[in-house]
């Protein structure tokens, strides 16, 4: 039997290192949901152990961090000159590349918790697509990866008390981006190339969310699915069109949905001033009726519902994993269930949270607002990994790519890795 090159061996460990890592695109990741594929992610990190780099960042905001290769995008909103920005950094040195204000704008009104740089972008390999709130219009542009702008667009009004966070969406040749708001709310989707609106839809409520969709093939056919708007509502990401829609079950939302694939169903959680936990079947049609303000239901979407305020999330969104679906409320409370019926399995107390968690290797992270992570092996008993401190307010929801994970705090973005030299 011939003997294999080095040059062969080498090829194919790089192709099989490449079919375990993952870019991280978009807000939650490249399936939207917070998952990750990856098997090598750091269980263990201080503020100064396994930190690969510590960049400070040069303006505040709570969105999440993007991947793609060796460039790491975030954004921030600059108070000294009104800027909102994105910045580009290197993978590798965590060095900011270049930095460009997409838009000048005073200050919008916001809740306390609320950024003014809330809104995660995406990317396609290409453009790095960003949004942000000029007064009261929403304005969305895309950049190439050298900083150069393509096209800046604003596709409606967008006015809220309680601040902006629309983080797009790529589908396609579409970049989809919910403008809910308190007045004639609506979903857009973009030409990603040009900008171009290709289609707009009204919502009938007119009530501020900010939800990212999820998009699956599930029962036969391409499903965008998301809460906000007091419903909860499935599209044709293609055309717009809806393929079912349930009225409520509370008004406001900001989690986004999850899917379990074993359990085949959806999960919901939201949201003020109801707090509800869903599990939700997909394939009705057409208009399936009003849960507004009921808790309990013989609605056949619903598969099971809790509402006890601990079991359930406002902001953060939910992640499943396995068997198991979870979810931690904003005060804190992290709940493990059964993802097929809801049997609640344990609840643990983690401290305050807005951020969402990720799921990867079979375990789940959450982030409280302290900064400290906590990972859990989901079971029928609490099961604690480890807890990681960073020493620095988080708020924003990690980014995992290629055994590392990236981490933007409250001053700072860190690069988590397992190969730090002097490890």
């Amino acid at each position: 039997m011939p003997m294999k090159s080095s040059s062969t061996i080498l090829l194919t460990l790089l192709l099989a290192f490449n079919t375990l890592a993952e870019d991280w695109p978009a807000w939650r990741g490249p399936r939207n949901d917070g998952s990750s594929t990856e098997k090598n992610a750091p269980v263990k990190w201080s503020a100064t152990e396994n930190v690969l780099w510590k960049t400070a960042l040069p303006g505040g905001g709570h969105a999440s961090p993007i991947v793609w290769g060796n460039r790491v995008f975030t954004v921030a909103a600059v108070k000294e000159t009104e800027g909102r920005d994105l910045i580009c950094l290197d993978r590798t040195s965590g060095n900011i590349l270049w930095q460009r204000t997409v838009v000048k704008s005073p200050l919008e009104r916001k809740h306390r918790e609320n950024s003014h740089a809330s809104s995660t972008p995406a990317t396609d390999g290409a453009l790095v697509y960003v949004s942000f709130l000029d007064v009261q219009e929403m304005v969305v542009a895309a950049y190439d990866f050298a900083g150069k702008q393509k096209w800046l667009v604003r596709p409606g009004q967008f006015k809220s008390v309680h601040g902006f966070c629309s983080s797009p969406t790529i589908w396609g040749d579409k970049l989809i981006v919910n403008g809910d708001h308190d007045g004639d709310s609506y979903l857009v989707a973009l030409d990603k190339h040009t900008g171009k609106t290709l289609w707009k839809i009204p919502r009938a409520n007119k009530t501020r969310s900010y939800c990212a969709p999820i998009i699956r093939q599930l029962s036969g056919r391409t499903q965008m699915i998301l809460s906000g708007d007091k419903s909860i509502a499935s599209y044709d990401p293609d055309t717009g069109k809806t393929h079912w829609y349930i009225k409520g079950p509370t008004e406001q939302f900001v989690a986004s949905l999850v899917y379990n694939a074993k359990a085949d169903l959806l999960f919901m959680s939201g949201g003020f001033p109801q707090h509800h936990l869903l599990g939700l079947r997909h394939d009705g049609k057409g208009d399936l009726g009003n849960i507004m303000h009921v808790q309990e239901t013989d609605l056949p979407q619903v598969a099971w519902h809790h509402t006890r305020p601990s079991m359930v999330s406002y902001v953060p969104s939910p992640i499943s994993e396995g068997d198991h679906f979870l979810v931690v409320s904003d005060t804190g409370h992290a709940n493990c269930f059964l993802a097929k019926t809801g049997e609640p399995l344990w609840q643990e107390k983690l401290g305050a949270h807005h951020a969402s968690p990720v799921a990867v290797g079979g375990l789940v992270y959450f982030i409280s607002d302290a900064g400290v992570t906590t990972i859990v092996k989901p079971g029928a008993k609490f099961e604690l990994v480890s807890k990681n401190e960073l020493g620095e307010g988080v708020y924003s929801s990690p980014a995992i790519s290629n055994g590392q994970i990236f981490i933007r705090a409250d001053q700072h973005l860190y690069c988590i890795s397992n190969k730090v030299a002097g490890n």
